[in-house]
């Protein structure tokens, strides 16, 4: 009696919560809801056989972890493009329309929250990953459990992923602001912060009581599942219980997407949540393939972002920093001032010139706004409502770390310290090797490094490796406990197994972005190989122009480089590009393949990246070079080219046989 009693309770509370949180259309008074819970948690405690992870008196929280685990994005959870006007709508409808003619479009509120990846397995919750930097995040099951309107159970036994958005109610953030103060807590400077600060809560129970909630918004691999449309795929999410904005629009042109920005910007404020743009999106799933991604974004959506807003306040000091190419920034320092809810108390003034041109000086009344709402910057002075304590700002001459004169090269507006053994360059380059993007060190940001520099432990990107061997002298600085330093010296570790193009955009060779890192260490696979590459050879490779070759070369010229590289080595590190597959053992290895249609066991981006593992060159359009097109449903031109120069064609089952064998 007392199992199936359990059982009817957790089906019962589950289906309270999914009409309350997720349809906001309340079943039963809060009295009988807790009447429901407290019995069902007795009756669990008097009944441990009957422990189930998915019960829903699990969402109260209570899981202590030690640390937070890395996850692997089977799919990169890549970011938007942005626009921030009308013209740039119409630009990026015209680059869709040019490659697919007129196209229905999806308009969705972009909540401001924590991005969030959520894996089912037979219908069950199995794992919540935040995005982190797109291929690897971390697991936070633990929180993301205590979400009430988070679906621990589906009413279909599938095994997908979809992803959304976890986010703190504006009437939970004002409350929970309310209680950080009356306890004599800093309060968070806005709810994407609190949102963010919850889910990276050890302690479950935190998490939980701060009321946050999430929607969802992408079923990954929707065409798996017969899914044709976006629309269609928050149709079917929603019929599996999870909560989908109804605040969502689907357009016939960009016009009626422009439309419903200007309604969603007029309601803005009423909203009972945080919004900082408009998502828009092609509809059809089969374009969306066709459009295909960049490196970092779909090519088949861009995210409107409001207007920054713009307040007044007082400038009170100019001061410059130093950062690891020695480039000089101009900071303000301001009367602090809440700017699109966040208190901001500086702001950057770019370079020289931008102070010059806009006469900006010290004691100025000045109009600072956030640029894509991220970023504080100082739009303009107020000259008509300076006093006499306005003065104007004469530009530095030496470097404010080192004091070594600094240097403007002729035709460039920013100004340089040269002193390659300036403190704050070797200070912001180990922090910078150390990041998220390069290394992936946690626990070794800027404020860590300085610290660590400022005590004599660590001079040099080097000196990383050997800090296992200050142990002592690590757990006597301030806030660094013995679990501080286990954590950090395993994170050293770790990053020495990561990819040649890790550490290769690490090293902060100048012109040397993340893309550029990653296309020299697909191309030569070792580190020897690019020490030993002249210019002509690197600048062979497509996207590596003159000036990126030039850099290269020179960085390889020095000597202190070299000697930087063997102590890598020595201490570990990899130098070979581990992501990057034997050639030799590859049918594709050196052949040219154009994806065109629609896959239904992969999608197109997984397919390149599966290709490009294996060796092959994949391009996007046909020519007599091509060697091979592997052509999915709805097919069009490239294979019709394909077919008409003689190439190789392959269908998916075909493409797919081949993957096979060669993964097994």
């Amino acid at each position: 009696m007392s199992t199936q009693r359990i059982n009817e309770l957790r089906k019962l509370i589950n289906e309270y919560n999914h009409h309350y949180h997720v349809l906001d259309r309340p079943i039963v008074s809060d009295a009988h809801y807790d009447s429901c819970m407290r019995e069902l948690l007795k009756l669990e405690s008097e009944h441990p056989e009957m422990f189930d992870p998915y019960s829903p008196t699990q969402r109260v929280g209570g899981k202590v972890l030690d640390g937070f685990k890395k996850v692997t994005h089977d799919v990169a959870m890549l970011s938007l493009g942005n626009a921030y006007s009308l013209a740039d709508l119409l630009a990026f409808d015209t680059r869709i329309r040019k490659d697919l003619g007129p196209v229905e479009y999806v308009a969705e509120l972009k909540i401001d929250g924590l991005a969030m990846s959520l894996r089912y397995q037979n219908g069950r919750l199995a794992l919540a990953a935040t995005r982190g930097d797109g291929e690897e995040g971390e697991d936070v099951t633990h929180n993301i459990v205590t979400i009430k309107s988070i679906p621990l159970q589906l009413n279909e036994e599938l095994t997908f992923e979809v992803r959304g958005e976890v986010y703190m109610p504006k009437a939970a953030f004002v409350r929970l602001n309310e209680n950080r103060i009356n306890n004599q807590q800093e309060p968070f400077a806005n709810p994407r912060n609190a949102a963010a600060g919850s889910i990276r809560q050890l302690d479950s129970q935190i998490a939980a009581s701060r009321q946050l909630d999430a929607y969802l918004y992408y079923f990954v691999n929707a065409q798996n599942f017969k899914v044709s449309s976006h629309s269609q795929a928050l149709d079917r999410l929603s019929s599996l219980g999870f909560k989908v904005n109804p605040l969502t629009k689907i357009c016939a042109n960009i016009q009626e997407v422009w439309s419903f920005i200007e309604e969603m910007t007029a309601k803005r404020a009423e909203l009972p949540y945080d919004i900082d743009g408009i998502v828009i999106k092609v509809n059809s799933l089969s374009l969306q393939n066709r459009m295909g991604f960049t490196a970092k974004t779909p090519r088949w959506a861009i995210a409107y972002k409001f207007p920054a807003d713009e307040v007044m306040t007082r400038l009170e000091e100019i001061f410059l920093t130093v950062g690891r190419t020695g480039k000089i920034t101009p900071n303000a320092r301001l009367t602090p001032v809440t700017v699109a809810q966040t208190t901001v108390g500086f702001a950057q003034l770019h370079n020289e010139d931008y102070i010059r041109n806009k006469d900006i000086r010290v004691n100025d009344t000045v109009i600072i706004r956030k640029a894509g709402d991220i970023i504080p910057e100082v739009v303009a002075s107020l000259p008509q409502l300076r006093d006499e304590s306005s003065k104007p700002y004469t530009f530095e001459k030496h470097c404010p770390v080192c004091h070594q004169s600094l240097v403007r090269f002729e035709d460039e507006a920013d100004t340089y310290c040269i002193n390659n053994e300036c403190p704050a360059r070797i200070i912001e380059a180990i922090a910078h090797f150390a990041s998220r993007d390069a290394m992936n060190i946690d626990g070794l940001g800027v404020k860590r490094v300085e610290q660590l520099y400022n005590n004599g432990l660590i001079r040099s990107v080097e000196d990383i490796y050997f800090l296992d061997q200050k142990r002592d002298a690590l757990t006597s600085l301030e806030k660094m406990g013995e679990k501080s330093v286990d954590k950090l010296l395993t994170a050293i570790e770790a990053s020495k197994t990561n990819s040649l193009d890790k550490l290769l955009y690490g090293l902060g060779i100048r012109h040397i972005g993340e893309k550029a890192a990653s296309t020299l260490a697909s191309k030569f696979t070792s580190m020897q190989s690019l020490m030993e590459a002249t210019q002509e050879q690197l600048c062979a490779v497509k996207e590596i122009g003159t000036v990126m070759a030039q850099s290269v070369v020179l960085f390889f010229s020095q000597q202190p480089n070299h000697h930087l590289i063997d102590v890598l080595r020595s201490a570990g590190v990899n130098m070979e590009m581990t992501k990057k597959k034997s050639e030799s053992t590859s049918f594709f290895s050196g052949k040219t393949v154009v994806l065109t249609g629609t896959l239904l066991q992969m999608t197109r981006s997984e397919a390149s990246d599966w290709l490009s593992t294996q060796g092959a060159n994949v391009t996007s359009s046909v020519s007599k070079n091509t060697d091979l097109v592997i052509a999915g449903s709805e097919a069009g031109s490239k294979l019709s080219k394909a077919q008409s120069l003689g190439v190789l064609v392959w269908d998916e089952e075909r493409f797919m046989k081949e993957v096979t064998s060669i993964e097994n």
